[in-house]
């Protein structure tokens, strides 16, 4: 009897080693029906099992907006440059709420999903990435939500116009994304071990957005200060996103090439740490 040769064409191959800044590109492809359903269940799960259901994707911004007028707008009187108040803010929170729900989701992405990385192979990388994509489309809906309200403020008559910035708006969104995702992928590879930065990263991530361009104009701030404030890469995405929104900001492109030059260094440090402790996390998770 003839040997029968067997084939060695694998449909797919687990390496145990490769490089800690590789990305498994072609893997992701090849799984992104699991990111897909990963997104879809993310999304779902924010308003299931609710009353009012999707509503809390306006409810948060809009309530979030009202205590910033009456607290920074109002009490405070706080420049806006003169800005409708309610407009000003919504714009900040609108950009703020998506860079941060990418980092503070993304920094759990070991300890949340200990049991599934256990006992299954797929791309670690999928989890983090269908968390930055899940909130893109509470993104979207919120800057609906913000479109609606600058629409009305137009009507009425305020003093906004858009700007040739607002070209940046995809890449704006971009950066956003990155900048939460690689700082988030630095974080959840230390929760492993310190369990505690679980707790301190959503008390962080507030403090961190009184040192961003949220509820002051960057004009507001003492020109010995500005410098400082803007080594916040944040700053100046929120910046131009008034600039090109509603035609007031501080917008330059050297600002907008030294964001870019951060979150391509974060993104980078997040993925080498990611990918140096998704070989042996599960024995310390």
């Amino acid at each position: 009897m003839e040997k029968v040769e067997e084939s060695e064409d694998w449909d797919l191959i687990i390496e145990a080693e490769r490089g800690i800044l590789d990305v498994p590109v072609r893997d992701i492809w090849h799984y992104r029906d699991l990111l897909t359903l990963l997104v879809r269940r993310d999304v779902v799960a924010f308003y299931k099992q609710t009353i009012l259901g999707p509503l809390w994707f306006f409810i948060q911004p809009v309530f979030t907006t009202l205590v910033f007028v009456f607290v920074f707008g109002n009490l405070a009187n706080l420049s806006t440059d003169g800005l409708p108040q309610f407009l000003f803010y919504l714009s900040g929170i609108t950009a703020w709420n998506y860079f941060a729900d990418c980092l503070v989701k993304t920094s759990t992405v070991f300890r949340d999903n200990a049991q599934i990385f256990g006992k299954v192979y797929f791309p670690r990388m999928i989890v983090p990435l269908s968390i930055v994509a899940g909130n893109l489309v509470r993104f979207g809906v919120q800057f609906l939500l913000f479109m609606g309200v600058w629409l009305y403020f137009y009507v009425q008559g305020a003093a906004i116009h858009f700007s040739y910035a607002i070209l940046f708006f995809p890449l704006l969104i971009v950066l956003m994304a990155l900048l939460g995702l690689g700082i988030g992928l630095m974080i959840t590879a230390m929760t492993t071990k310190y369990r505690d930065l679980a707790f301190l990263v959503t008390f962080g991530v507030q403090l961190l957005m009184y040192a961003t361009t949220v509820i002051y104009p960057l004009s507001s701030v003492p020109e010995h200060y500005q410098k400082l404030v803007m080594l916040n890469p944040m700053t100046g995405i929120i910046e131009t996103f008034r600039y090109g929104f509603l035609g007031e900001g501080m917008f330059s492109m050297s600002m907008l090439a030294y964001v870019c030059g951060v979150t391509f260094l974060v993104l980078v440090l997040g993925v080498l740490i990611f990918n140096k402790t998704e070989k042996n996390f599960i024995d310390t998770v």
